[in-house]
């Protein structure tokens, strides 16, 4: 992810957007993460803290669906922030998603913001 730069990938159910907003990387996943579309959300968040991002900021507000392996995911890109004096942000979670987060207690290792506007506070 160049700085400055707007990216996108999409593969039929989820497109992920990738943009940076001061010192943090934005990712909008729109649509349904899940087995088959993980890697799409997975990419840009390991390779955000590879080029020395580590205050990543994920807009939930466009995500429809989140299975095991999305949220482990999430997870995964949040171990790999925190290594590197960082962490993971989601924001704007619609119901069904937060109630994954919930089942689970991930949102207990998460910062959860109501709004990307409030998580892009630093």
């Amino acid at each position: 992810m160049d700085r400055g730069t707007v990216g996108s990938a999409h593969r039929g159910r989820l497109q992920v957007g990738v943009r940076r907003e001061g010192a943090s990387a934005v990712f909008s996943p729109a649509g349904e993460l899940d087995h088959h579309t993980a890697d799409l959300l997975r990419e840009p968040l390991e390779q955000a803290v590879d080029e020395g991002v580590t205050r990543l900021v994920v807009d939930c507000s466009r995500l429809e669906f989140c299975d095991s392996t999305g949220l482990n995911v999430l997870l995964g890109a949040r171990l790999k922030a925190e290594a590197e004096g960082g962490g993971v942000h989601l924001a704007g979670m619609q119901p069904v998603v937060a109630r994954v987060f919930e089942i689970t207690g991930a949102e207990a290792v998460f910062t959860v913001h109501p709004t990307l506007e409030e998580a892009l506070v630093e």
